[in-house]
């Protein structure tokens, strides 16, 4: 198991984690900005460049879950990870992978108002200097930016009048009574190629229905991976009925097939798109969200769905509707379509 001690910059997350210690028989430490320390001494300099922090770069976000993964295997946990995300995307990435992996993982918020938060950032900066004030007080206003999600996922502690080892009792006791753990439900991660079916929903303005996922980063189409010797069509109906309650009555038209190419650590795969026809206003009243895989859905227009979707995404869905407006399947490669 995960204990995420998530805050502010200067909360005293690691101060309080080395507390919960003492209290929970078996745990272990784990920094996940000792990653990103190796990161910063491997990667060459024109690499980081490229980003504001080392949590920006992809590989920080893989190892941070395969580090912790390796851990359990050695040591008998829970592991106290004390680690600020203000990213809810690279939030879902990292607590998606634990839950491929089939770790549980309990995130907790340690909150600290902001006049305490300032002094504790002082005395911190009296000992680390002045380089970690500047770099606490700078990220103040991504944290508040963040506090909304953050309080809506993590199991909040006010810790502003309470010393590191009271807030490490509290911890201890939500840890004990299963606060703030995560409900994600995630298939492991695949090892080999993949066949995956989404269907495209659509509003009287011709906008299309995307979904968002609590395990991964980013908006996608309704729809999930095919199980063997499931047929992709059918697999399309079961999957928009499990995850939006929608419950189509005939299989959806093929609109687009795309081959994706492996692209490590992802093995890559067939992604199919089919045509699951307009909504009507009743039936988006109807609409049904799994907290534990999908945190919300809206109709976007093509500009929208361009800021939304990765870029391959965005390749298919506007290929798709080329397909459906020319009333024909295409066949696509890594996003471009092939033959005749």
């Amino acid at each position: 198991m995960i204990i995420w001690l998530n805050g502010a910059f200067g909360a005293g997350k690691t101060t309080v984690a080395h507390e919960l210690l003492h209290l929970l028989p078996g745990s272990t430490l784990y920094d996940p900005e000792l990653v990103a320390a190796g990161l910063r001494a491997m990667l060459p300099k024109e690499r980081l460049a490229h980003v504001d922090e080392v949590q920006d770069l992809p590989s920080w976000r893989r190892l941070v879950v395969d580090t912790g993964a390796a851990l359990l295997a050695e040591l008998p946990g829970p592991l106290i990870a004390p680690m600020t995300l203000l990213e809810q995307e690279y939030r879902d990435e990292i607590f998606g992978g634990f839950a491929a992996r089939r770790i549980p993982v309990q995130h907790f918020l340690l909150h600290v108002e902001e006049t305490f938060l300032r002094g504790r950032i002082d005395q911190r900066a009296a000992v680390d200097g002045d380089a970690v004030r500047g770099w606490c007080l700078g990220h103040l206003p991504r944290y508040g930016a963040a506090l909304p999600w953050l309080t809506a996922d993590a199991h909040t502690l006010e810790t502003s009048r309470l010393t590191p080892r009271q807030t490490a009792e509290l911890l201890a006791e939500g840890v004990r009574t299963g606060a703030g753990t995560c409900q994600i439900v995630q298939t492991p991660a695949p090892s080999a190629e993949t066949l995956a079916a989404g269907v495209l929903f659509f509003d009287d303005e011709d906008r299309v229905l995307l979904v968002d996922p609590t395990y991964k980063p980013g908006w996608e189409f309704p729809g999930g991976v095919v199980e063997a010797g499931e047929p992709p069509a059918r697999a399309a109906v079961r999957e928009v009925a499990e995850e939006l309650g929608l419950h189509l009555t005939r299989e959806p038209a093929l609109l687009i097939i795309d081959w994706e190419p492996p692209s490590p650590p992802r093995f890559g795969g067939l992604r199919l798109l089919f045509d699951g026809g307009r909504l009507a206003p009743d039936r988006m009243r109807d609409l049904l969200l799994p907290g534990a895989e999908l945190r919300g859905w809206r109709f976007a227009a093509q500009e929208e769905a361009e800021r939304l979707l990765s870029p391959g995404r965005f390749a298919r869905l506007r290929w798709a509707l080329r397909a459906r407006a020319e009333g024909r399947p295409l066949n696509l490669e890594a996003g471009v379509p092939v033959g005749g």
